[in-house]
């Protein structure tokens, strides 16, 4: 989900902090547009196949260790230290997995499923630790917008909807047809009426609008089922 409504300011901060993410994506052209935001090392799980379940109450380890290989091809033989965990369900024993010794696998949302399940053997023997997020403290929280005032991190809003058609916002996100963050104007009769600082936002207007330029040249005609 690094192209998502979460993932996708994943992706920014971990580059902003210096890190190397691996973003995990569904099609090409959500691996297009973690390129476009600066990230290198990108897998394609619908194109390499992972499957983590053999059945409904059985996952395959196998499918963690080919996961497993393929992250270390792509960092040169190293395990990742964090592993941001929001899909839930179908992802969390191959992320308890692929974690270095002593990592962190940092748990918000489960939207494959709140039940979770993994073996932990890969957990207490190599010293790693679950975490879970709800936001930020006062203090993330000043940092985290501090780096959006200076220009380091920038919204990934793809499609902005009027209140009338908050039903085809929701259709959408239901059916995975967007891209990052929606908006649905509550209060505002249009865009832009937040807008303080023109001149900064003319500095990062083609930043701001990555997400928006992606989504319309990757979005389906309507009425086309994705996964």
């Amino acid at each position: 989900g690094a192209s998502g409504g979460l993932g996708s300011y994943a992706t920014q901060f971990a580059l902003a902090g210096g890190a190397n993410p691996i973003c995990v994506v569904s099609s090409p052209q959500k691996a297009d547009i973690c390129r476009a935001m600066g990230a290198e090392a990108i897998i394609d799980r619908t194109a390499e196949g992972y499957t983590f379940w053999k059945d409904e109450h059985h996952q395959d380890p196998r499918e963690w260790k080919r996961f497993g290989k393929r992250i270390r091809e792509l960092t040169g033989g190293e395990d990742v230290d964090i592993v941001f965990e929001h899909p839930g369900r179908e992802t969390f024993g191959a992320s308890v997995y692929v974690t270095r010794k002593g990592g962190t696998i940092v748990t918000c949302a489960s939207t494959s499923g709140f039940h979770h399940a993994y073996d932990n053997r890969y957990l207490w023997m190599s010293l790693k630790r679950i975490i879970g997020s709800h936001f930020a403290n006062y203090r993330e929280a000043w940092e985290a917008n501090r780096l959006v005032a200076k220009g380091k991190i920038h919204p990934t809003l793809s499609k902005v909807y009027s209140l009338e058609e908050t039903g085809q916002a929701a259709h959408d996100v239901h059916r995975n047809l967007h891209q990052g963050k929606v908006g649905v104007l509550c209060l505002a009769p249009e865009e832009g009426l937040g807008v303080r600082d023109h001149d900064k936002r003319a500095q990062h207007i083609d930043a701001i609008n990555r997400f928006r330029e992606t989504a319309v040249a990757s979005r389906p005609e309507e009425g086309t089922p994705r996964s």
